[in-house]
């Protein structure tokens, strides 16, 4: 591999990944706000936002480990095992972080998120429709 293509992948793949985790460690670092005044809508705000967030982080890392060799599986487990660790450790770092607190179950919904985004990549990409796939391919997400 040329340097080029090394400059090409850094820029076009790492990048995208490492400014994702830069996202939401600030998004970690932000004090909470006052929760609403239903306090499930608010729940389900937020959840959904852990498993969005983790999605997209193991898709990117997904898809730089792909672009940099790795197989299909070693890329997904990776990206797995990598989006569970910084979940981990992004709860801990919100413990420092006024208002907030680690909790258990905001790191098992961003593995759910990240096990979400790997049964897509595997199992509904590889069966989708033409155009589908075509907008994945261009993404080079398969």
């Amino acid at each position: 591999m040329n340097k080029n293509e090394k400059v090409h992948i850094f820029f076009g793949y790492w990048l995208p990944f490492l400014l994702w985790a830069i996202v939401i460690f600030l998004f970690s670092a932000n004090p909470t706000t006052r929760t609403s005044e239903i306090h499930w809508q608010d729940f389900i705000v937020k959840k959904t936002a852990h498993i969005v967030e983790y999605a997209v982080f193991t898709t990117l890392l997904y898809r730089a480990l792909r672009k940099s060799d790795f197989d299909l599986k070693k890329a997904g487990y990776t990206a797995l095992a990598t989006a569970f660790l910084y979940g981990t450790t992004d709860e801990y770092h919100q413990s420092f972080t006024p208002g907030r607190e680690p909790t258990l179950r905001d790191i098992i919904f961003d593995s759910l998120g990240s096990g979400i985004a790997l049964y897509v990549i595997w199992y509904y990409l590889p069966k989708a429709s033409q155009s589908c796939k075509k907008l994945a391919k261009r993404m080079e997400i398969i």
